[in-house]
């Protein structure tokens, strides 16, 4: 019985490394997508991609950002190798502009890889000093914007055999606190495994129920049937824009001063303070 567990497992780290050892033969022929480019995640991804050697397509929400990080992309390794575009993915004619410029890029290859990491955290702090536009204004954002621009952008995927790579969040597992951030990230969770084709946890060959299941076009998990592959990055918390200190606090006053009286009384005056 141990003989064969220790098996198991030899078998199933041997599966891990050979499949951790595998490298694309040629990148420079491979466009990505990165979303969110302005700043943190999305500038830094979108650089280490060039210097590796693919080719990168730029999405920043602002003029300003997107023209700094063409100008820092034509030094160095990777030169030549980005392109910036404006995107704003809470917007549906945005998203369509920054599709048929895609479109425009890569031809008939298709795309080989899409990174939706645009997202915003603020406002956070306790649920009762939110309104709805607070969690409406950050779903908009880390959500729907997701989910449209990965619409958009599927065709092209699919012809690329390609990959989607969505940048959820620990707080994607667990709510530690309130407002639209953890929600957005719970969703993005589920949008990506309705993406991609999970088997059966219990039975590595599909049982027969699960058989039935997966038979149904709403059971394929569809993005599997055409070679695509979705993956799901959760980081911790790590020094960007959206968790720095600063705008944190700024934005837990904004949402005290905007407090009807009673409620910040029930709170103590000093709440903020302790």
């Amino acid at each position: 019985m141990w003989l064969y567990a220790a098996l198991l497992v030899l078998a199933w780290a041997l599966g891990w490394l050979l499949r951790d050892r595998r490298r694309l033969r040629r990148l420079d022929d491979k466009h990505v997508l990165v979303t969110g480019c302005d700043s943190g995640f999305g500038r830094a991804l979108a650089r280490r991609l060039a210097q590796r050697g693919f080719r990168v397509l730029a999405a920043c929400r602002t003029a300003e950002a997107a023209a700094a990080l063409q100008r820092e992309a034509a030094e160095g390794p990777g030169a030549g190798h980005l392109r910036t575009t404006l995107l704003d993915v809470t917007r549906p004619e945005s998203v369509r502009q920054a599709a048929a410029w895609v479109r425009a890029h890569v031809g008939d290859k298709g795309l080989f890889g899409l990174v939706n990491n645009a997202g915003v955290a603020q406002p956070i702090g306790p649920t009762e000093w939110m309104a709805p536009d607070d969690y409406r204004r950050v779903l908009a954002v880390n959500t729907l914007g997701v989910i449209e621009v990965t619409l958009a952008l599927l065709p092209l995927l699919k012809r690329a055999r390609g990959r989607i790579v969505n940048t959820s969040s620990v707080l994607g597992r667990l709510s530690a606190n309130g407002g639209g951030y953890c929600l957005s990230k719970y969703c993005v969770e589920a949008f990506s495994d309705s993406l991609r084709w999970v088997p059966c946890p219990v039975c590595p060959l599909l049982c027969p129920p699960h058989r039935e299941l997966m038979a149904m076009p709403t059971g394929r998990r569809d993005m599997r049937h055409f070679g695509v592959k979705v993956s799901i990055v959760e980081p911790g918390f790590f020094k960007t824009a959206a968790t720095d200190l600063g705008s944190i606090e700024a934005s837990l006053w904004q949402l005290w001063e905007r407090l009807a009286p009673d409620t910040r009384l029930s709170y103590g005056e000093d709440f903020l303070h302790k």
